[in-house]
Order: C-alpha cells, then sequence, then structure tokens
C-alpha cells in the first residue's frame, strides 16, 4: 500500500500543476424582449460554424496594427462554437417560447425550422466595439416556414476592458443576434 502510495502521489502531483489554474469565462445570451406571432413552434439550431480564431478555447482580442490576441491566458469555459450555440438556442427558447434546441434534434418529430449560422468575425475590437458578423439561413424540413439566407453585422460596447467585458460584449451580441432571427421567423 505505501508503495503504491509513493507512486501515486507524484503522478497527482504532476497533473494538478499540469491543469493550470487559467480564468474560463462563460458563453450565454443577455435577456430580451419576446416575439410574438412566430410560425415555428420548435427549432433546431445547429453546430454554430465559426473561423479557426475563434473556435480556439482563448478569448482574443485586436490589438495594434489589427492582429487578433489572446487575452491574459483567459479561456471560455466552453468550446466556443457549442457554448453559442447554446445560448443562442436559450435566447431562442426565451424570446419566441418556441421549443430551442441544439442539433441533433431530440424528438421524434421533427423541428418546424432548422436555423443555420455561419460567423464571419466575432471579437472585441480595438475601437471598443465588439463585432459579431455572418450569415444565418432558415431551413423548413417540413415546408412550415418560408426558406431564407440573411446576412447579420452586429456591434456592441465593450464596458470596460479583460476577457469578462469581452465575454459581456458577446451575450449581449448573441441576445441581438436571436432577437433577429426571432423576428425574421
Amino acid at each position: 500500500m505505501i508503495n503504491a502510495l509513493k507512486f501515486l502521489l507524484p503522478i497527482t502531483l504532476l497533473a494538478a500543476c499540469a491543469g493550470g489554474n487559467d480564468p474560463r469565462y462563460l458563453i450565454s445570451s443577455a435577456p430580451g424582449e419576446t416575439v410574438a406571432n412566430l410560425r415555428s413552434r420548435s427549432i433546431e439550431v445547429r453546430l454554430v460554424s465559426l473561423p479557426s480564431y475563434a473556435a480556439a478555447s482563448d478569448i482574443v482580442a485586436e490589438g495594434e496594427g489589427g492582429a487578433l490576441y489572446a487575452l491574459g491566458g483567459a479561456q471560455w469555459a466552453d468550446d466556443p462554437a457549442r457554448g453559442m450555440t447554446a445560448a443562442l438556442a436559450r435566447g431562442l427558447n426565451e424570446r419566441t417560447g418556441a421549443a430551442a434546441a441544439i442539433e441533433p434534434w431530440p424528438l421524434n418529430s421533427g423541428p418546424d425550422a432548422r436555423l443555420d449560422v455561419r460567423v464571419d468575425q466575432v471579437y472585441a475590437r480595438a475601437d471598443g466595439q465588439f463585432e459579431l458578423s455572418g450569415q444565418f439561413a432558415v431551413s423548413s424540413p417540413e415546408g412550415t416556414v418560408r426558406e431564407f439566407v440573411k446576412r447579420f453585422d452586429i456591434t456592441t460596447p465593450v464596458n470596460g476592458t479583460g476577457p469578462s467585458a469581452t465575454a459581456d460584449a458577446l451575450a449581449v451580441a448573441l441576445a441581438e443576434l436571436a432577437r433577429q432571427v426571432s423576428q425574421s421567423l
């Protein structure tokens, strides 16, 4: 037993040191107003497509000369694509009252609408604004709603500095995206 402890103690200490203690920030969506007269009762939200710099776990911001830099070792608490998808689904559910869920669709009957979001830019700009731009497409497997593709270009102020201000600005931008999608449905 003592020999086993002598072997396990260095491994445990090594694992603790390798884990690091970088701060991690949640991806969320700020609350918003409810949209009425929605034709869709159920919305499947496909995994948000992100550019490679945004798909990494580091939180980035624009620095001098337009280059993107990681913010002080801070990381997202979840995979960014999954976190943004979950925040968008939650925002759609809160705004529309529709059952919004991340793919794959969890119910036996299919969704009325399917949302596909492809992000071009998502970062804190050097001018104090947060940019979230790209396009979203709504398809309807059962022909319940009109299918379409729309561009979005959302900027929100970054109130403060550092990763927590960036995370807050992303939450506001995702709430605005949920509002735009809700109004389009």
